[in-house]
C-alpha cells in the first residue's frame, strides 16, 4: 500500500508539493468520484436485501438485520437492541409490532414477554452479501434469451453499422463528384434531429414491413448513423489517394480497393465506431422497447422492466440484473479502450 501511494504522489525531478499540484489531485479525486461513485454504490446495492433498500438514511455497505432462532418460534426472529426502564441495554428477539409498541422476548429465556416502544429499539445489522438476488432472479427472469437476442441484435448491429458507415466514408473521402460536399452536410446535420421526432414515421415503416416483435426491426432502423459516417470518413482522407491510383493501375476494382486496402487501413477509426456501436446498442432501451412486446423476444434493458409491477418495484433483482448487464460492456470498453484514444486522435486531421 505504501508502495503505490509513493507512486501516486511521486514529484518529477523530486520538487516540493505546490498549490497547483494540491488542486490537480483534488480535481482527479472529485472526477473519480462523480464517475465511479454511481458504479460502486449500484454494486453494492445489489447485494442488499429488499429491506436494506428501503432504509433510511440509506448504508454503504449491505448489512442484513441479524434473524435469531428462537425456542418455540418456528422462524427466526430480528434481534434488536433495546433500551430497557433502568437504562441498561439488552438484546432481544422481537415477536410482533402492534402499532408504536413491539412485543420483544430474551432469545435465552423467552418465556417473557416485554412490551418495548419501537423508539427504543435499534435492529442488530451485520455485514452480508445478499447473493440470492443473482441466483433467484434467474428463476424469475429469463436471462438467457434476453442475454441471446441482446448478443444478436450487438453483433448484427454492429456488423451492419461498420459495412455501411465505411462503404459511405469511402465514397464520400476518395471519390470526387458533384455535390459530395452538400450530402456530407446533409449527413452531419441528422445529428440536431431528436429521435423523438422520427420515431413515429420509423415505427410506421418497420409495422408496414413486418418487422414488429422481430429482431430485424431493432437491427435495421440504426444501422447507418451520421457519427460513424463522420468517424470514418475523416479518418479516410488521410489515407493517399496515390495508393489507390498505383491499385487502378494494377488492375484493381474498386470493391478490392475498398476491402483489401482502405479498411485494413482504417482498422484504427473501425475499432472506435465499433466500441461506440456495441455500446450504443447493448445499452439501447427506448427503440426496442416499442417495437418488442413479446417476452421472448426481449432484450436485456427491456427485460429489466419485467420486475416493475403496478404496486411495487423489486428492486433487489433491477439492481442485481443491471450490474449482470454491465458486465459484458465493461469487458469490451476496457480492453478496446485504447483505439478510442488512437482512432480518434488521428481522425480529422486532414479536411
Amino acid at each position: 500500500m505504501s508502495g503505490a501511494l509513493r507512486f501516486l504522489t511521486r514529484r518529477r525531478g523530486g520538487r516540493r508539493w505546490t498549490a497547483t499540484d494540491v488542486l490537480s489531485y483534488a480535481y482527479l479525486l472529485a472526477g473519480v468520484l462523480v464517475m465511479f461513485g454511481p458504479v460502486a454504490w449500484l454494486v453494492l446495492s445489489s447485494f442488499k436485501t429488499p429491506a436494506n433498500l428501503l432504509e433510511f438514511p440509506p448504508t454503504l455497505l449491505p448489512l442484513a438485520h441479524v434473524q435469531v432462532p428462537v425456542e418455540g418460534f418456528e422462524r427466526d426472529l430480528p434481534l434488536y437492541e433495546v433500551v430497557l426502564d433502568d437504562g441498561t441495554i439488552a438484546q432481544l428477539a422481537q415477536v410482533r409490532r402492534v402499532g408504536l409498541v413491539a412485543q420483544m422476548v430474551d432469545p435465552a429465556d423467552p418465556d417473557e414477554v416485554v412490551q418495548v416502544p419501537i423508539d427504543r429499539r435499534t435492529p442488530v445489522r451485520s455485514f452480508r452479501l445478499a447473493t440470492e438476488n443473482y441466483t433467484e432472479s434467474f428463476t424469475r427472469f429469463n436471462f438467457a434469451v434476453y442475454l441471446r437476442n441482446s448478443v444478436v441484435v450487438t453483433v448484427v448491429a454492429t456488423v451492419i453499422t461498420l459495412v455501411i458507415n465505411s462503404m459511405a466514408a469511402f465514397a464520400l473521402s476518395k471519390y470526387r463528384f458533384r455535390g459530395r460536399n452538400l450530402i456530407f452536410l446533409i449527413i452531419i446535420s441528422t445529428l440536431m434531429i431528436p429521435i423523438s421526432v422520427i420515431l413515429v414515421p420509423v415505427y410506421l415503416v418497420i409495422n408496414q414491413v413486418g418487422w414488429v416483435n422481430n429482431l430485424w426491426g431493432v437491427i435495421i432502423p440504426g444501422a447507418a448513423t451520421p457519427t460513424g459516417v463522420f468517424l470514418l470518413r475523416q479518418y479516410m482522407l488521410t489515407i493517399p489517394d496515390e495508393l489507390l491510383d498505383s491499385g487502378r493501375i494494377d488492375g484493381a476494382s474498386e470493391w478490392r480497393l475498398y476491402w483489401q486496402i482502405v479498411l485494413p487501413l482504417s482498422a484504427p477509426a473501425l475499432a472506435v465506431l465499433a466500441i461506440f456501436s456495441v455500446m450504443w446498442r447493448w445499452n439501447d432501451f427506448l427503440w426496442p422497447l416499442i417495437v418488442l412486446t413479446r417476452s421472448e423476444f426481449f432484450t436485456l434493458q427491456v427485460g429489466l422492466n419485467a420486475f416493475q409491477g403496478e404496486l411495487q418495484v423489486q428492486w433487489h433483482f433491477v439492481l442485481a440484473m443491471t450490474v449482470l448487464t454491465l458486465l459484458p460492456i465493461t469487458l469490451v470498453f476496457s480492453l478496446l479502450q485504447r483505439f478510442i484514444t488512437t482512432g480518434i486522435a488521428s481522425t480529422g486531421v486532414k479536411g
